[in-house]
């Protein structure tokens, strides 16, 4: 091995935390639009149609089912973001955080703080 793939450049300390409190504000947002989702698909929340007359909770039933399934899959998708922003936590524990996976090279700020989970760089993703 050469010293050029040994040694791999990182973000310090400082950028480190600054990347820390943004993945853990993200984290708390969306488990509480996770709670949100969950909440709604599973209580079947107050909005119910059983307060309706029943020729109109015929036409309700279809609708009241199709946003159930719809928020059942929006909180699988929160789940496997939260996931991701706990996995990039990682990362910036062990210091390997903005580190492409691919490339080795260090990733752009500006993409991290907009894709803070992101273990690719633009270069690497669009050769994928």
């Amino acid at each position: 091995m050469t010293e050029e793939t040994t040694t791999k450049e990182r973000y310090s300390d400082a950028d480190l935390a600054e990347f820390k409190k943004l993945i853990q504000n993200k984290i708390e947002k969306a488990q509480h639009q996770l709670e949100l989702y969950e909440q709604s698909f599973k209580n079947g929340s107050a909005n119910d149609t059983e307060d309706t007359a029943p020729t109109f909770k015929s036409f309700d039933d279809g609708s009241n089912t199709l946003s159930k399934e719809a928020n059942s899959q929006l909180a699988i998708r929160q789940g496997k973001f939260i996931r991701d922003l706990k996995n990039a936590l990682i990362r910036i524990e062990n210091k390997t955080y903005g580190i492409c996976r691919e490339t080795g090279k260090l990733i752009r700020k500006e993409r991290l703080l907009l894709v803070p989970h992101a273990t690719l760089s633009i270069e690497a993703k669009n050769q994928q």
